[in-house]
């Protein structure tokens, strides 16, 4: 198994996909325990989602699942939300704050899936950040997840349909921060907020550095809004799938086209 999988576009838009994968090799399905097995917190079908949508659009996925090792953490297993309840690099826990190993992984074995998988999609992904800033004198990480509306463990009440996450605004320019915005607002029928909960994981604040022409900015769906039922068997609802997918074809359009004028802004 390849740890990742890259399909290389000539556009100014990477499609980053850390969370889709569902590989897990022997050692590890073994020591996880009957819950852990489901993998629940897989973003379900994200990469279906995305196939498409911007042509010219690089996209690098992560195969592997994130119960192997996440590969929008920090390598250095530093919390992304601190004082918040979340999952580490190797989660302990599945969303719900339940146990997921009959056996949890050691330090060493930790170290050994961080280099053979989280340091390959990271190496993929800042080759193509290089590549597609070397054609187009800037770059837009675009990175793609979803999670269940509802986790008491990780947040209140419902969570709204769109969220997107710059970090408070540092992982890109105003303009990219706004373009996104102004689309996930417009977009009939779903409800969006701007660094909520989720304001952008590792790989966003990692790879997004405007002053170097590079724009990182991650979009979480929730899976309310494309699958049939946030639960086992996690199907894909081809009506829902359709209409978002055409307002993320909206989205990165958006994002293609306000690329060059990027450059003299920083």
């Amino acid at each position: 198994m390849t740890p990742v999988s890259v399909i290389e576009g000539a556009g100014p838009v990477i499609l980053g996909v850390p969370h889709a994968g569902t590989f897990l090799p022997p050692d590890v399905r073994a020591g996880l325990n009957s819950r852990g097995r489901v993998l629940a917190d897989t973003d379900w079908h994200v990469d279906q989602l995305y196939e498409g949508v911007l042509s010219g659009a690089t996209t690098v996925r992560a195969n592997f699942h994130r119960y192997v090792i996440d590969a929008n953490r920090d390598p250095n297993g530093v919390s992304l939300y601190p004082g918040q309840n979340t999952t580490g690099l190797v989660p302990m826990t599945d969303f719900d704050g339940e146990d997921i190993w009959e056996v949890p992984p050691d330090s060493a074995q930790i170290e050994a899936r961080r280099m053979a998988f989280h340091a390959p999609y990271h190496a993929a992904l800042e080759a193509q950040m290089e590549r597609v800033s070397a054609i187009h004198g800037v770059a837009i990480l675009f990175d793609c997840h979803s999670i269940r509306s509802t986790i008491p463990f990780l947040f209140d009440g419902c969570l709204p349909d769109l969220n997107i996450g710059t970090n408070l605004g540092v992982t890109c320019d105003p303009q990219v921060e706004a373009a996104v915005s102004q689309r996930c607002e417009a977009a009939t029928g779903y409800r969006t907020v701007l660094n909520g909960r989720f304001k952008g994981g590792w790989t966003t604040r990692h790879y997004g550095k405007p002053d170097r022409n590079r724009h990182a900015l991650q979009l979480e769906l929730a899976q309310s809004t494309y699958l049939r039922a946030e639960s086992p068997p996690w199907e894909l609802d081809h009506e829902k799938a359709g209409k978002l997918r055409a307002h993320l074809t909206d989205i990165l359009q958006d994002l293609a086209e306000l690329a060059p004028l990027l450059k003299g802004s920083s």
